[in-house]
């Protein structure tokens, strides 16, 4: 699998993505046990990748 677009992408994307799923995460808290603990995870690998993005490109 090519990941260059993923590589090249501004980790202000990985924070966007990380904010909306830790927001939709909120909603469906009481709903879904497991779709809001899902979304938890997904958020915190979104906002890791950010994370590590940024102090890679300064």
């Amino acid at each position: 699998m090519n990941f260059s677009s993923f590589k090249n992408s501004n980790p202000i994307y990985f924070y966007f993505v990380s904010i909306l799923s830790f927001l939709l995460a909120n909603i469906v808290r009481d709903k879904s046990a497991s779709f809001y603990y899902i979304l938890l995870m997904i958020g915190l690998v979104f906002f890791l990748l950010g994370f590590l993005f940024r102090l890679k490109k300064k």
